[in-house]
């Protein structure tokens, strides 16, 4: 990892300063990345972004900034997003400070401006080297996600392609698929997760193959795959649908015939079971059967008491005597086959046999 220190003005960073929607924010004489387009919309308050321009205009030294280098020798902004903007602004007339616009300054306090100087640092290296150093840095002020990290060490034509469809407030993966993901795309969240989804957990590796490739089209389209998939199999729409890991059952089951209607009519009845406690467990339990992911509803303490009573602590398997806590609850009559989480339906079993009936 390569980190070399370097000084410029603002009136260097300034330079060539411009934000608009099909090129982001861009400066430094064009060659640094600010904020590439569609990446998070956050900026600064107003207050955020006087302070800024108050340190500035005090002499005071803002804190150091971090850029990365790219292959093609620009830059993108690693740390420091936002003091940039403010900067940038601030020269540009876009706000006032304390009043006064930086053209109603006199001339020697815009050269005070201009020549106010600012430490960068410059990070270059290997990918895994950029993204470990990025996360050391990465503690102040507004943090930066894995995913924004990540997108800043395979920065190339494919990360912003992707960003595109999936990176901006009402972006097209928004748009379908609102009801079924949760988190921010601003904050990288549907990114992230698509790509979780399509190489099965190992986003770098998926990023380091993708990034100098010119477009985003084979994620798009998986995702809208998946999307219809999900719609189609799943045709009642429900709020436990967020949050569903919808690709990993896409890629388990997308080639199975399931049918729809058998499929909700399992599911409403889970729905309406109050043993079952995490109900968006329920969409990938009617696929693969594995009640962990429907968290059943424990037996209560007096519950366990009661039937250990009952028992007289004589476990009804191996028939030897325990004392309460070296016993576990179970259900007599198992859960898939409609027994209750009810006292009557308790049973003690020693932990070992518990062990052995689960097959742990």
């Amino acid at each position: 990892m390569n980190i070399e220190p370097k000084i410029i003005t603002v009136g260097d960073l300034v330079d060539g300063y411009e934000d608009n929607d099909e090129e982001g924010v861009r400066a430094y004489g064009g060659k640094l990345d600010v904020r590439p387009p569609y990446q998070r919309e956050f900026v600064y308050k107003d207050k955020q972004r006087d302070a800024v321009i108050s340190t500035l205009r005090r002499g005071f030294p803002l804190n150091v900034m971090y850029w990365s280098v790219r292959d093609d020798g620009t830059y993108e902004i690693i740390d420091g997003q936002q003091r940039t903007i403010s900067l940038c602004q601030f020269v540009d007339g876009d706000f006032a400070f304390e009043g006064r616009y930086f053209h109603n300054l006199q001339q020697d306090e815009k050269e005070q401006v201009r020549a106010y100087q600012l430490t960068i640092y410059l990070c270059s290296g290997t990918d895994s080297d950029r993204l470990d150093w990025f996360r050391t840095i990465n503690i102040a002020g507004e943090e930066l996600t894995d995913q924004e990290l990540r997108n800043a060490v395979y920065a190339g034509s494919w990360v912003t392609d992707a960003k595109r469809y999936f990176s901006k407030n009402g972006c097209p993966a928004y748009a379908i698929g609102s009801d079924y993901m949760s988190g921010s795309p601003i904050r990288q969240d549907y990114l992230e997760t698509v790509i979780k989804w399509i190489n099965h957990g190992d986003i770098e590796g998926y990023m380091a193959k993708q990034q100098h490739k010119p477009s985003a089209n084979d994620l798009w389209l998986y995702f809208q795959n998946v999307m219809s998939w999900v719609r189609a199999t799943f045709p009642k729409h429900r709020t436990e649908m967020k949050s569903v890991a919808w690709g990993d059952l896409y890629n388990a089951y997308k080639d199975d015939e399931l049918d729809p209607g058998k499929l909700e009519t399992s599911i409403a009845t889970l729905m309406a079971d109050e043993d079952v406690t995490k109900k968006r467990g329920i969409y990938p339990y009617v696929l693969n059967g594995l009640e962990r992911q429907l968290s059943i509803r424990a037996f209560t303490d007096n519950q366990r008491r009661e039937a250990y009573e009952r028992q007289k602590g004589i476990c009804p398997a191996c028939k030897n005597h325990f004392e309460l806590p070296e016993m576990q609850a179970d259900h007599i009559t198992p859960w898939h086959l409609g027994g209750k989480t009810i006292a009557a339906n308790c049973k003690m079993l020693c932990a070992e046999d518990n062990r052995r009936k689960s097959g742990i």
